[in-house]
């Protein structure tokens, strides 16, 4: 309901008349952005692999693959038996090493 009114008040032009210390702000930003989500601060995109609620599940089939390259690349032994959580770890350890998956 908060939002619809938000719309509605945006489209006109008031938002400013049904802003309540700044959770409307907020609101508002999140209903007129067209953003990724997960580009968001309050989302779990940047996550701590340690605070993975599955970090001790067995790693996926993309991270295998991926961590397989990397280690081949930089010439070190891929250990299959790695957790998600530990496997995303050396993921970036190594992307460091080889300069794969930073941006330019």
């Amino acid at each position: 309901m908060v939002l619809a009114r938000l719309a509605r008040a945006q489209r006109a032009g008031n938002a400013e008349q049904i802003s309540n210390g700044g959770v409307v702000d907020t609101l508002q930003e999140m209903v007129m952005s067209d953003d990724n989500p997960k580009t968001h601060p309050y989302s779990n995109a940047e996550k701590d692999p340690d605070d993975w609620t599955t970090g001790d599940e067995p790693m996926t089939g993309a991270q295998a693959s991926y961590l397989k390259t990397l280690s081949e690349e930089a010439g070190e032994s891929f250990d299959e038996t790695l957790s998600k959580a530990d496997a995303s770890k050396k993921i970036d350890s190594l992307q460091e090493q080889t300069g794969r998956g930073k941006a330019d």
